[in-house]
């Protein structure tokens, strides 16, 4: 992953998301437990699974790392993350922390009975990049879950836009320039993703669950579920 959330850029990444009387923060939290209930209903995971969290962040808000937050077996979580968050393994006993840098994971393959990655693929740069994260998350696991805001609901939420993001890329970063919004200009921070976006950064030979979430009607969340096609249903 870029390092869209070090040091420099933290308050940057967070600033646009205290508009709107904290709404946006309301409605991810709402939208992630939904989320979470799928995860489970889908991987039919047991107290002896191995779980690698990737993309968990240092930032307080309630919606943050939520997984770590829900997930009853703690001490099988593996979280992963460019910043410095070994404060996890105080706050949820047993759970193992691990610093990374890249896309690449240092990981044995299928290491994992589970990985998943919540909102994080968006902010990894590259189209190139976004492939090679989910290669990466599917190399490094039996079954893998990671979710993205859908590019085509109305709402922009990390820069509180209507509608132009749903421009070509270089136009939508441009009038968020015009807006001051270098920030979210740079692709390496904000790189927005269509289901078809993603159907086509993925091998032939994975099988795919595609869930949908909505807000006021719209697809506002896409998730995704992948693995091997001979694999058995759940990790």
């Amino acid at each position: 992953m870029n390092e869209y959330l070090n040091k420099d850029t933290k308050s940057e990444y967070y600033r646009d998301q205290e508009k709107l009387f904290g709404l946006p923060e309301k409605f991810s939290l709402k939208v992630r437990e939904k989320m979470f209930d799928a995860l489970m209903k889908f991987a039919v995971l047991s107290p002896a699974s191995n779980v690698l969290d990737v993309g968990v962040t240092c930032d307080q808000r309630k919606d943050s790392n939520f997984f770590e937050k829900m997930y009853p077996y703690k001490s099988k979580i593996t979280a992963a993350g460019i910043e410095d968050c070994a404060f996890l393994e105080s706050d949820f006993p047993g759970l193992k922390f691990l610093k990374i840098d890249g896309t690449q994971l240092p990981f044995k393959e299928k290491q994992f009975d589970l990985a998943v990655s919540f909102a994080t693929i968006e902010h990894v740069g590259s189209r190139q990049r976004q492939k090679q994260f989910i290669e990466e998350l599917s190399r490094v696991s039996r079954l893998c879950c990671f979710t993205t805001p859908n590019r085509y609901y109305p709402l922009e939420f990390h820069s509180i836009t209507l509608f132009i993001h749903w421009l070509p890329p270089g136009a939508f970063r441009f009038i968020l320039r015009l807006l001051g919004n270098t920030f979210y200009s740079k692709e390496e921070n904000l790189n927005l993703l269509s289901q078809q976006d993603i159907m086509d950064m993925l091998p032939a030979q994975k099988e795919v669950h595609i869930r949908h979430f909505k807000l006021f009607g719209f697809i506002s969340n896409l998730m995704f579920f992948i693995k091997d096609k001979e694999a058995t249903h759940g990790p």
